[in-house]
């Protein structure tokens, strides 16, 4: 079975138009389509509420409030019934036409196929922040992708049935399930122009989205072993204090320079902040450590075991 998530979000004017569009693509096959209303004020929800009563594979989850397309994609994840899911824009700006090509491609055995938009139909600013953006976390997380930002995206439902996201973490999806050893291709896909409603995306989006990568790089990286990530800028911290402590003892004995100096100062702070940044990341040892013992935690996943 498939489920097709829909997260909306002010899109009154493009729900039936992608509705009818979904039905036709998806022809005979087993499916369901969810969709998620973000918090809409435009009336979207009460058109969601008439297609679910009309159609019994059609199904519309009502958030209380607009929490973002992370948490509308979470929520969609937990509702889904199918062992494949698509992910799709509302907006009308994917092409549910380009499911079948993705199914394809996944039956080839890939956990995961991402929707590469190589010819957008965006504004140069968005099409400029987009692509740097990509460029910027294919580069910090190792993962080879063109446009993480994709809606159109098809999953098995075995490598996000766990996921817990927040933030703007959606784009971040193909990099978690890639730590779980999901295989992973990408397909170009078609991107039309927005003809209706209003685009959501804002300057403000960037900086969410560089914090999320700082956020997503530190927990991958450092979430079992947080020490390594404080205790280096600790020993560094330290190890500079001590070179210009050291030298000012050798200065004032030897050259009879002034005890009381900015250089002093600046040692005796570096080595509280090293001080500081150990105790940090002992303190995040423990956290750590508490979190695995008191849940039965395991720090690995198992594929499969051949006996």
């Amino acid at each position: 079975m498939i489920s097709v998530l829909v997260p909306v979000y002010n899109e009154k004017d493009s729900i039936v138009t992608l509705y009818e569009e979904l039905k036709e693509s998806l022809g005979q096959k087993e499916y369901e389509i969810v969709f998620i209303d973000d918090g809409s004020t435009d009336g979207s929800a009460e058109v969601l509420k008439d297609l679910a009563k009309k159609d019994n594979r059609a199904r519309s989850v009502m958030l209380v409030r607009n929490y973002g397309q992370t948490a509308a994609i979470s929520a969609g994840f937990e509702q889904a019934k199918g062992e494949i899911i698509i992910t799709i824009d509302g907006d009308l700006q994917n092409d549910s036409r380009d499911i079948g090509p993705m199914l394809d491609k996944m039956s080839e055995g890939y956990d995961l196929v991402s929707g590469w938009r190589k010819s957008r139909k965006d504004s140069r600013l968005r099409g400029f922040f987009s692509k740097a953006a990509n460029r910027l976390i294919s580069k910090v997380l190792g993962l080879e992708l063109h446009d993480l930002g994709c809606t159109l995206k098809a999953y098995k439902r075995d490598v996000v049935k766990d996921l817990r996201l927040y933030g703007e973490m959606h784009r971040f999806i193909p990099y978690y399930v890639m730590l779980a050893g999901a295989r992973i291709a990408e397909i170009e896909v078609t991107h039309r122009p927005r003809i209706r409603g209003a685009s959501k995306y804002s300057i403000s989006r960037v900086y969410k989205v560089l914090l999320d990568l700082v956020t997503v790089k530190f927990l991958i990286s450092f979430f079992s072993r947080p020490m390594y990530f404080f205790g280096i800028f600790g020993l560094i911290s330290l190890f500079l204090a001590a070179i210009i402590g050291i030298f000012v003892i050798v200065r004032n004995i030897f050259f009879a320079g002034a005890w009381v100096s900015p250089l002093l100062f600046l040692s005796m702070f570096l080595g509280l902040v090293g001080v500081m940044f150990i105790l940090m990341g002992l303190q995040s040892e423990l956290i750590m450590r508490t979190y695995y013992e008191s849940q039965d935690k395991r720090p690995f996943l198992i594929r499969e075991i051949v006996d």
